[in-house]
């Protein structure tokens, strides 16, 4: 989906600062029908624009304050997929993407404790086909993740 309309911002926002508002409620507060709010969200969904309905999750309050970011050197011989397979099955990484620049892929981390992540960091490096890891730990973050401010 290329663009969306002045409803579809609003249906978006006010679902993204109040996610268990419901369908009904949402057409009160937007003054449109039922139906055209389900209707609308039946199609974010399915065109990709709405990607996901679960709740965000905080890992600290899990037990993970530490984060950190790291980026990684991989062989080239046999591409990124064996690289993210082993990084799939860690479940400290919380994501990780192919980037430019010097380094192949860029990671980001969750641990317990400093000493954690060196463990992390360490299991991480242990795929045969990384070849160098650098990682920065996350001080503060000062933008959270965010997508609602492209809806202006």
């Amino acid at each position: 989906m290329s663009s969306l309309d002045a409803l579809d911002a609003r249906i978006l926002l006010l679902f993204a600062q109040e996610p268990k508002v419901g369908v009904l409620e949402a057409s009160r507060r937007l003054g449109v029908a039922r139906g055209t709010v389900q209707a609308r969200l039946d199609r974010l969904e399915a065109t990709g624009v709405v990607t996901n309905w679960a709740p965000t999750i905080d890992p600290a309050a899990l037990g993970f304050p530490v984060s950190a970011f790291a980026t990684l050197e991989i062989t080239q011989a046999r591409g990124h997929r064996p690289v993210a397979e082993h990084l799939a099955a860690i479940p400290e990484v919380l994501e990780a993407h192919t980037i430019t620049g010097e380094a192949d892929l860029m990671v980001r981390l969750v641990a317990r404790s400093n000493a954690d992540l060196q463990r992390v960091i360490d299991e991480v490096g242990a795929s045969p086909h990384v070849v160098r890891a650098s990682t920065v730990i996350v001080l503060a973050t000062e933008i959270a993740p965010r997508v609602t401010a492209l809806l202006s």
